[in-house]
């Protein structure tokens, strides 16, 4: 994006100026700037009336005072386009397009579309068919109804909110869990400026936090690698509500790949290597939010917790393992301060259960847990639901929660109070807890869901120098392949082994030959060995009867090519390996959005039903190689389980790396490789590469 264009997308999301068009909608616009406290100059342009709200009207743009940073543009879709190009031509910065009946009715709406961004130019562009924008830092809400946003206090900070749908951003800002909100921006069509340059302009502004997305797909994803890089440089975490899925680019259905990588995969496969986290509802979006607008990211996993109850102790103690939490033994300090205050009728562990000998005191609750922020975790957590105001008193609960608020405040230590219910804290009190630096979870998963991604942040911004961006694709050579009937051309397993070979990937010995060689290359490769059929249409010859293991004679081989023959006329002879130590599927495939994709996960013949397989986006590394290998169910095979011999995973990482090396050498024309099995051998011996096909894109080579 231009320096100009950023300049502008700045001055809509910030403006010291506001115009407004259109009727009621409009009008609504004014009174919600009003009520968060704008301070800039608003213009109202109607051509009929000659003031709105009060203020003095303007019959159309050539008449403004000045060229509006922002404008609320709420006419039909068609007089939208006519404002638009005005306000472009006058200098404005930006405008919000409320109008619906563009691209999302297809038809006719698509050419509007087209019209409305053309007409807009080098100005600022959100939406059309959006809510609009508010900016509770400034107070500007180019909003047309009411919402629950309040104005912050001009050193508070706050999180960023950026969703797709107008409801979803209205229902956002009526919660009630004291989330202080900087901005909440819908984009609808995501017709002009893109998900990706909105997070870079809010990135420049130093009040926001967090910054949570709501998205149904991304239009450009190599851009996005760009700016979540630069999210993780200025520590300002990315937090990604992702609903529907993307469309993978054209592929033949004959790949194990396909069915492992699915399209939500590659999503997750982003996510996990730009430090993005994934939630999957609301409430989790929320919650993880506002952990991190408290805390920002963890740098270790392991936490601390106090609650009056055991039940409550065990089941924080259950879902903390679930997340990957450490809740360690209490150090010998911490352990001593908590028995002396505590005294010998309670068991001294984390999770601790202090139960309510020290209930309404608060010198010896401020001391308890005092003593538990001693231990110096990444995080402490109190557990402490407030019984309903309505029928209840709350003075005892009020008493362990200035303790745990006075023991915060002289350790400095990373508290959290957890409620198991999201109604067992105010929006009050957790605005308070906010301003104290203490985070108030509600709900027991949500919170320790939220740990467990803060944690995924702080790894992510450890290693931020060393993670690659996603490249822009090159124009691939198979550009018109939609517009024709030919489909990709598979090379045959003997030439899909050659040209890995070429780039390093082992492969077994091997000769190709007619029936008539079959014997000498028998000799040739020595036993056991493998006889197959070498065809440029089977993918899968085990299923037809073109493959023989366990050929241990000249005579066996030559049988075995003669009762394949209706096959092919080519066979390959190969040497058998009958030591491995797992078998490794590795699949690359080029997606139309995401570009080159690497899968890999438990290979051979149950590579489709164990679905243990990890999703990468290339360029990739040896340690991102050796990271995803040890998230896959059988990496225990691959590293001695239960006493078994190692496998060469040295090998291993090697020989994938070369795989993607040929993959990107020839991403012009590549559309998929599967290698399967990649069979792992003992610590020394290497891999082996027994099966291999890949697909390219356009003509077969001659």
């Amino acid at each position: 994006m231009s320096a100009h264009r950023m300049q502008n997308l700045q001055r809509l999301v910030s403006p010291k100026s506001i115009a407004v068009f259109g009727g009621d909608a409009a009008a609504e616009a004014i009174r919600q700037c009003r009520k968060l406290g704008f301070a800039g100059d608003i213009w109202p342009v109607h051509p009929k009336h000659t003031e709105v709200e009060g203020l003095p009207c303007f019959a159309d743009v050539s008449a403004l005072p000045g060229a509006p940073d922002a404008a609320f543009v709420a006419v039909p879709a068609r007089s939208t386009i006519e404002v638009v190009r005005k306000l472009q031509a006058c200098g404005a910065g930006g405008a919000i397009c409320y109008a619906s009946g563009f691209a999302e009715i297809g038809g006719e709406g698509v050419a509007l579309q087209r019209e409305l961004v053309n007409a807009a130019g080098n100005m600022a562009l959100i939406g059309p068919n959006c809510y609009g924008l508010l900016n509770c830092l400034d107070g500007a809400a180019l909003w047309p109804d009411q919402h629950g946003g309040r104005r912050l206090d001009p050193q508070e900070r706050g999180v960023a909110i950026i969703t797709q749908s107008g409801n979803i951003g209205l229902n956002l800002t009526m919660q009630r869990r004291g989330l202080p909100l900087a901005y909440l921006i819908t984009v609808g069509n995501k017709a002009g400026d893109s998900m990706d340059a909105i997070i870079d302009t809010l990135l420049h502004d130093p009040r926001v936090s967090v910054i949570g997305m709501h998205i149904e797909g991304l239009d450009d994803v190599a851009a996005f690698s760009q700016v979540a890089l630069k999210a993780l440089q200025k520590h300002v975490p990315l937090v990604a509500l992702k609903a529907g899925s993307s469309e993978l680019g054209a592929r033949t259905t004959m790949s194990h790949t396909s069915s492992l990588a699915g399209p939500d995969a590659l999503y997750d496969a982003l996510f996990a290597r730009l430090g993005v986290v994934r939630v999957f509802d609301v409430s989790s979006l929320l919650e993880t939010l506002k952990l991190l607008h408290v805390h920002g990211a963890y740098q270790g996993n392991t936490i601390a917790s106090a609650s009056c109850s055991g039940g409550e102790a065990s089941l924080i103690a259950d879902l903390a393992q679930s997340h990957g939490l450490a809740m360690p033994l209490l150090p010998q300090s911490a352990h001593d301060r908590l028995l002396a205050v505590l005294g010998g009728k309670v068991a001294v562990a984390n999770p601790l259960d202090y139960h309510t000998y020290i209930w309404s005191n608060l010198d010896a609750l401020t001391e308890c847990f005092a003593g538990l922020m001693d231990c110096g975790f990444d995080a402490h957590i109190l557990v402490l639901d407030f019984p309903r105001v309505d029928r209840c008193d709350g003075a005892n609960w009020q008493t362990t929660l200035d303790a745990f608020v006075a023991a915060k405040a002289q350790t400095g230590a990373k508290a959290i109070v957890l409620t198991t219910l999201a109604e067992g804290l105010s929006d009050a009190q957790c605005t308070t807890l906010i301003a104290q630096g203490i985070a108030p979870m509600q709900g027991t998963a949500d919170c320790m869901r939220a740990i467990a991604l803060a944690v995924h942040v702080g790894a992510a911004q450890a290693r931020v120098a060393d993670i690659l961006p996603i490249p822009i694709m090159a124009p691939r050579k198979d550009a018109a392949q939609d517009l024709t009937d030919e489909p990709p051309h598979m090379l045959n397993e003997f030439a899909s082994k050659q040209a890995l070979a070429a780039f390093g990937v082992p492969v077994p010995a091997h000769q190709c030959v007619s029936m008539e060689g079959v014997a000498a290359a028998a000799q040739w490769v020595g036993y056991p060995l493998v006889v197959k059929v070498v065809s440029d249409t089977l993918a899968h010859k085990t299923e037809v009867g073109g493959v023989q293991l366990h050929v241990r004679s000249a005579e066996a081989a030559v049988a075995a090519a003669r009762a394949m023959a209706s096959l092919s006329d080519r066979f390959l002879i190969e040497a058998m390996a009958t030591d491995a130590v797992a078998e490794i599927i590795v699949g690359i495939q080029c997606d139309a959005q995401f570009g080159l994709t690497l899968t890999l996960g438990a290979g051979g013949v149950l590579v489709e039903l164990l679905q243990d397989a990890v999703t990468l986006l290339l360029p990739v590394s040896p340690a991102d190689v050796r990271t995803v290998l040890e998230q896959l169910k059988s990496w225990p095979l691959l590293y001695g389980y239960r006493g078994k011999v190692h496998g060469d995973v040295d090998a291993l990482v090697k020989a994938v790396c070369a795989i993607a090396d040929y993959a990107q050498a020839h991403a012009a024309q590549l559309h998929e490789i599967d290698v399967n099995p990649l069979l792992v051998l003992p610590v020394g011996k290497g891999v082996l590469a027994v099966d291999a096909m890949i697909v390219l894109n356009g003509e077969p080579s001659p």
